[in-house]
C-alpha cells in the first residue's frame, strides 16, 4: 500500500469516527448530564489530540484567527454537544444531528455571498433540498404541516434551536477561518477552550453531580477517542490523501451518522426519517458537484479540514 493509499484510508476512518459523534454524545449524556458529559468529553478528546496532533504555541496563530475561529468554533460545539445531550429522547438526538448536516449546504450558500460570483442556477433548489429533508425529517410520520412542524419543534425548542444555530455558526466558520488561519491548525487549543466553556457553564448550572461508572467511563473514553483520534487522522488523510475520494465520502456523512447513530443508541428509525436524511445526503453531495473546482466553493474546506 503506497503512503497515499494510507492516507486515503486515515481520512476514511476519520469520517467514520466523526460518524458515531452523535450516539457517543448521546450515550454519555444521558449517564453524566448534558453539560457535564459534554465537559468530560472535550476534556478527553483534548489529551487525545495533545497526543497526536499537540499544541503548536500560539505565536505561530493570527490573533484573528484564535479570536474569531477560536469563539466560533466553540460556540458550535456548545450548541451541538447541547442540543443532542438535551434532546427529549434518543430519536429526537439523531433529529439533532441531521439538523446539524444542514451546514455543507449553508456553507456553500455564504460561499456564494461572500464572493458575488456566477454560480450554477442549480445550486439553489439543491440547498432547498437539504431544508426540505430536515423538514421531513423532523415533521414526523403524518407528512409535512407547519403545525406539525412547530408541535415537534415546541416540545424541545432549546435542542432544536441550538441545532440549526450551530450549522449556521459551522457554515461561517468554515468560510471564515480558511482566510484566517494561513495554513495553521489551532485544533487542539479549540478543543481545550471548549471544555473549559463547558467546564465554567456546568459549575454555574444546576445539573447534578456527575456519577461515574465502569460502563460511563468506557462510553466517555470511545467518545474522546473518536473525536480526537478522528480530527488527527483527518489531519494525514488531507496532507497526504485523495482530496477529491475523502471530500465526496465527507458528503455522506448525514447517512454515515445516522446509521452508526441508529446502532450506537440501539433504535429504528422510520422509514419517512430515512427519507429525509437521503434528501439532506444527496443535497450535501449536489451542493459539492455545483460548486466543486470554483474559488467561491468551501465545501471541501469544511467540517473536517479545520485539521489541515
Amino acid at each position: 500500500m503506497t503512503g497515499t493509499h494510507k492516507c486515503t484510508l486515515a481520512g476514511c476512518l476519520a469520517i467514520l469516527l466523526f460518524s458515531t459523534t452523535v450516539g457517543f454524545v448521546r450515550n454519555v449524556a444521558e449517564q453524566l448530564g448534558p453539560i457535564g458529559g459534554a465537559a468530560m468529553i472535550y476534556t478527553v478528546s483534548s489529551f487525545f489530540l495533545l497526543i497526536f496532533i499537540g499544541a503548536p504555541r500560539f505565536r505561530t496563530f493570527s490573533l484573528k484567527y484564535l479570536l474569531i475561529g477560536g469563539t466560533l468554533f466553540v460556540s458550535y460545539e456548545i450548541c451541538l454537544s447541547l442540543a443532542l445531550g438535551m434532546a427529549n429522547n434518543r430519536v429526537q438526538a439523531v433529529e439533532m444531528g441531521v439538523i446539524n448536516y444542514l451546514w455543507p449546504s449553508l456553507t456553500v450558500l455564504l460561499a456564494v455571498f461572500i464572493s458575488k460570483k456566477p454560480v450554477n442556477k442549480a445550486l439553489y433548489p439543491a440547498i432547498a433540498l437539504s431544508f426540505f429533508g430536515v423538514a421531513w425529517t423532523v415533521g414526523g410520520d403524518e407528512g409535512i404541516s407547519i403545525s406539525q412542524l412547530a408541535g415537534n419543534i415546541a416540545t424541545n425548542p432549546a435542542s432544536y434551536s441550538m441545532a440549526m444555530t450551530g450549522a449556521f455558526i459551522w457554515a461561517f466558520y468554515c468560510n471564515i477561518t480558511k482566510r484566517l488561519a494561513n495554513g495553521k491548525n489551532a485544533i487542539t487549543w479549540f478543543f481545550i477552550a471548549t471544555a473549559a466553556a463547558l467546564w465554567i457553564k456546568y459549575f454555574i448550572s444546576n445539573e447534578p453531580a456527575m456519577v461515574f461508572t465502569s460502563g460511563a467511563a468506557i462510553d466517555l473514553l470511545l467518545t474522546g477517542m473518536a473525536m480526537g483520534s478522528g480530527y488527527a487522522l483527518w489531519n494525514i488523510g488531507i496532507i497526504g490523501g485523495n482530496m477529491m475520494l475523502l471530500a465526496t465520502l465527507s458528503n455522506f456523512a448525514p447517512l454515515f451518522s445516522t446509521f452508526l447513530s441508529a446502532v450506537i443508541l440501539d433504535i429504528a428509525l422510520t422509514t419517512k426519517f430515512w427519507q429525509g436524511v437521503v434528501m439532506v445526503t444527496a443535497a450535501s453531495l449536489l451542493c459539492w458537484w455545483f460548486s466543486r473546482e470554483k474559488p467561491s466553493s468551501a465545501i471541501n474546506n469544511a467540517r473536517y479540514v479545520e485539521a489541515e
